[in-house]
């Protein structure tokens, strides 16, 4: 793991170095690490779930107008949905290699700078009547720069949080990080919600799609602070000495831990499948084919994520009890006869597809709740940093990704069923998974 370290320009690491002796007398307690973390992760979601948003209620009219329908035109947004989980692994790779020539808080600065930056530079966007393509070549280029910056988000804190969590509580420690999920969701869809129900069409699509754009910015430096407050703690400090949360040339991980990363980024996969599941594809089908006004849809997606808080809570009890892989394996078979009855739910008019949310909430947070702290298990002491970074990355690129366009693509074209049928198949990944990685720990 030792390797020369030349630096070609400003680095963090003696800044990190002296903060850390400043503050060596004043230990962090695992409350602060867990309201850094969830305000970290809340910060990232918010700025995909903005942009999420916006794929339905914006870009299909703004950026695609020339689409034949509204169907066609919502397509096209989703592909460009994608790419965000498309650059998130190289963003990874390039950012490990900043952390290691140039220290932890270079990275987080640069990362989240880059990441609110792309998210706030979407508020400046022309039209397709403005600008013609362009506009969906700056779009593009603003999603690649979300997802690039967001590999580079990764920050150990969550690690942190998990290694000074109690032997007995290790379940209910890693679905801390997990609520700033459901919350960076209630958060963006309130602020359009209330644009909304507030603007008229036109002042809305003009202007009003703007704001929530803009408040990531500041968000994100809220969120900075907060990271880099914990990098300089004396426990960060002695667990990036002792290799715990170092980061290692991608290279090596995937050579020593190759199995252990494909494996890794399929146990979480039926979580990963219906995150996108419960939140965007369902309003891209309303928007198309719902009859209730979208403002009130969007009230019950936040009742939803209210719900999703209330399930991770349970997952950490739950997984403290059973262990973690029986969490994650029960999650699976529910999460497969949801496959079954969403779809049905979904063709029963308002009151099912309001149940299909707050349901399928529920079920979520259940498996989102342990999804993540399963994916570093594996890893040894000086690849868990880097391994569960491009774990995850692998993780949400075939899990959550394409969710949405598949779905929406397959459900216009063959039926809802359809969209059980891609979910039931990330419920089967997530348990064979398991089961393999059950049999490689016995075998070893």
């Amino acid at each position: 793991m030792a390797e020369t370290q030349v630096h070609y320009g400003p680095s963090s690491r003696t800044l990190e170095h002296d903060a850390r002796r400043i503050h060596d007398d004043k230990p962090v307690s695992p409350g602060s690490i867990a309201i850094g973390v969830v305000i970290g992760r809340m910060s990232e979601f918010f700025d995909f779930f903005v942009y999420g948003l916006a794929s339905v209620l914006v870009f299909p009219q703004l950026v695609f107008p020339f689409a034949p329908d509204r169907l066609t035109a919502t397509l096209y947004s989703f592909a460009i949905f994608s790419l965000a989980f498309l650059a998130r692994p190289v963003g990874s790779v390039v950012f490990m290699t900043i952390d290691r020539l140039y220290g932890r808080g270079t990275k987080l600065t640069i990362a989240l700078f880059l990441l609110g930056g792309s998210t706030a530079s979407i508020a400046f966007l022309p039209g397709y009547n403005v600008i013609g393509y362009w506009s969906i070549a700056l779009l593009a280029l603003f999603r690649l720069g979300q997802g690039f910056a967001l590999g580079g988000a990764w920050d150990g804190l969550a690690s942190l949080l998990a290694l000074n969590a109690p032997e007995r509580h290790r379940g209910w420690y890693a679905m801390i990080p997990q609520l700033g999920a459901p919350i960076g969701f209630a958060l963006a869809s309130t602020l359009f919600g209330f644009f909304i129900a507030n603007l008229s069409n036109d002042d809305f699509l003009s202007w009003g799609w703007r704001y929530p754009f803009f408040v990531a910015f500041a968000i994100n430096v809220v969120a900075l602070f907060a990271r880099l407050r914990l990098v300089m703690t004396k426990e960060f400090g002695t667990l990036l000495e002792q290799h715990e949360l170092e980061a290692a040339p991608i290279v090596d991980v995937l050579r020593i831990h190759g199995r252990d990363i494909l494996i890794g980024a399929f146990v979480p996969l039926a979580s990963f499948a219906m995150f996108h599941l419960v939140t965007i594809f369902p309003l891209g089908w309303m928007s198309l084919y719902g009859s209730q006004p979208l403002g009130t849809f969007m009230v019950v997606q936040i009742i939803g994520a209210a719900v999703g808080i209330v399930a991770i809570i349970a997952s950490g009890l739950i997984a403290d009890r059973i262990g973690r892989r029986g969490q994650l394996a029960v999650c699976a078979v529910l999460i497969a006869i949801f496959s079954f009855i969403g779809p049905m739910l979904i063709a029963a008019g308002d009151t099912g597809q309001d149940a299909f949310v707050i349901i399928g909430f529920g079920v979520l947070g259940l498996s989102f709740g342990q999804a993540t702290g399963s994916i570093s298990s594996r890893f040894g002491r000086g690849y868990r940093y880097t391994g569960a970074a491009f774990t995850s990355d692998l993780a949400w690129l075939v899990g959550a990704g394409f969710a949405p366009l598949v779905a929406l693509g397959l459900s216009s074209r063959f039926g809802l069923p359809f969209v059980g049928y891609y979910l039931l198949s990330g419920a089967i990944c997530t348990l064979a998974a398991l089961a393999f990685s059950k049999a490689l720990e016995q075998r070893e």
